[in-house]
């Protein structure tokens, strides 16, 4: 049955308009785990937007201990370490999450919006997979749904691979879903003949998840922007039930 992670990087941006820790990002952890989340994801990047380095630690030291909720710390691995922010792989070194999901995006991009283009020289991506294998850490490639690319990130010797669905999200109640659906469909059929674990994620939402969930191989989804919409209108405990329900979960 598929996870649900849920991503708390707008609970950070909210406490982060005001000084202090209010809201409490590993509060609204705790309270998320409470209600029966399988795993907390987090995107920490060099301009610290919204979640800091302090939260990664933290939430590796509250999730640390629990068998069955996962720690999933995406970012980019070629992020500059600056004043405050030491880098991705310090803080997965740091902060020992189950999961680390490399995503390609960079400090001038709203959110994450494509996928690996993995066609190019590899060599310090397979560098720092190999890094992060050493740690005991799976490691997730955010891709495209593009089997030839799915394909390369098998031979980079990724674990799994996070497929982009912001535009299956787009082409939700257009004529077009079916076909982009579909992209889907045979992406994660591919991942999973060459070994490859298949989460999904962005902009998944209580319209659109239980379609996407029906992915025979989908094993985890994280969700971050619509779950904090939906919390503020049903409340956190009563978001992650709608989730989970959505899941199968319920």
């Amino acid at each position: 049955m598929t996870a649900l992670s849920i991503n708390l990087n707008k609970i950070a941006l909210l406490r982060n308009s005001r000084p202090g820790d209010y809201p409490c990002v590993i509060a609204h952890a705790q309270l998320c785990i409470e209600h029966g989340v399988q795993g907390i994801t987090v995107h920490p990047r060099p301009d610290q937007r919204h979640i800091r380095p302090d939260d990664v630690r933290r939430l590796g030291d509250l999730l640390r201990p629990l068998r069955d909720v996962e720690l999933n710390v995406e970012g980019n691995p070629f992020a500059p370490a600056i004043s405050g922010y030491p880098g991705l792989l310090a803080l997965v070194e740091q902060s020992t999450p189950e999961q680390c999901t490399l995503v390609p995006d960079s400090d001038s991009q709203l959110t994450s919006d494509h996928g690996f283009d993995l066609r190019s020289d590899n060599r310090r991506l397979t560098a720092v997979i190999s890094q992060l294998k050493a740690m005991g850490v799976r490691v997730s490639l955010f891709m495209d749904p593009d089997p030839e690319q799915i394909e390369r990130a098998a031979e980079l010797g990724a674990d799994r691979i996070e497929l982009y669905t912001g535009p299956y999200a787009q082409a939700w109640g257009s004529s077009h879903l079916q076909g982009v659906f579909q992209q889907h469909v045979t992406a994660a059929k591919r991942a999973v003949s060459l070994g490859l674990g298949v989460n999904a994620g962005h902009d998944l939402n209580l319209d659109n998840l239980a379609q996407y969930a029906t992915i025979n191989q989908l094993l985890e989804v994280s969700i971050g922007h619509a779950f904090t919409v939906d919390a503020l209108q049903l409340g956190m405990s009563s978001a992650v039930h709608a989730y989970l329900n959505a899941l199968g979960r319920g």
